[in-house]
């Protein structure tokens, strides 16, 4: 059982639901990115999600684009990200990190070098936006080889036969845009997210986490009580820009932010 897989379980014998938290690597500077991971998971991650900067993010808001440009600007590379995972590692090697991120830099490096530097670094999933499941077998033989979940994006438009697709070639848990648009988008429809996810659990076992438009305590706790798991980016990332400037304040400000997520998340369905 890969460290995603066993963190999942353990939350839900515990009666929790997963949060995920989302950040750029790179950004506001590549030296902050080690400590706002483990501020994230003081905060109550229980898994992370380490964006590698793409210079054409085209699933992303605004908000992440920017923050890909600013790690950019850096010279943050996805070499620059594994090594801030290996880095991470020294002192936490039990919180499961994803890498999330699109095909290119992969293909630059090569997918039998990317998944064994990633493997000796800690890296326990890949997430590429802009890879089809049909295009999929080239890199999930190395990465279930090298022990890395590969997980993919199911949207709201995604027929019947496209879940089933998805859910045979994907491990770790599946990753489900709740919104008809890019990171950040605000028109969150919990009714219509509930419904798809019933769908999507006639043809899969596998944890279903819900992204895209999780903004506050609020939305988590709602998308908590019929999610496995939930995923926060954009509202993360523009407390980054916010403050980018004073970035020694960062972790104890994404701590918090988190923070008050996780409490609402762990109330909800609790009596008031």
């Amino acid at each position: 059982m890969s460290r995603i897989s066993s963190r999942l379980a353990a939350v839900k014998d515990r009666g929790r639901k997963a949060l995920i938290p989302y950040i750029t690597a790179g950004d506001p500077h590549p030296k902050e990115t080690v400590a706002l991971m483990h501020a994230l998971v003081e905060g109550g991650a229980d898994i992370l999600e380490l964006g590698v900067p793409f210079s054409d993010p085209m699933a992303d808001g605004p908000v992440i684009q920017l923050a890909c440009e600013r790690a950019l600007a850096h010279g943050t590379s996805l070499r620059n990200v594994i090594a801030m995972v290996a880095q991470f590692r020294q002192k936490d090697s039990q919180t499961p990190v994803v890498l999330m991120g699109y095909l290119n830099p992969i293909e630059h490096l090569g997918i039998q070098a990317f998944a064994a530097e990633a493997r000796a670094a800690g890296v326990d999933g890949v997430l590429i936006v802009d890879l089809a499941v049909e295009e999929a077998g080239d890199f999930g033989g190395p990465l279930r080889e090298a022990g890395i979940d590969l997980i993919f994006l199911i949207a709201p438009t995604s027929p019947a036969a496209r879940i089933q697709a998805v859910a045979s070639q994907a491990g770790g848990y599946l990753y489900y845009v709740s919104v008809k648009g890019v990171t950040g988008s605000s028109q969150l429809d919990v009714a219509s997210v509930e419904t798809k996810l019933n769908e999507i659990r006639r043809y899969t076992n596998l944890p279903l986490a819900v992204g895209f438009g999780i903004r506050d305590p609020q939305s988590a706790a709602q998308v908590a009580r019929i999610a496995d798991g939930v995923i926060v980016g954009s509202a993360l990332v523009s407390e980054i820009e916010k403050h980018q400037a004073q970035a020694h304040l960062l972790p104890e400000i994404l701590k918090e932010k988190l923070g008050a997520m996780r409490r609402a998340m762990d109330n909800q369905g609790m009596p008031s």
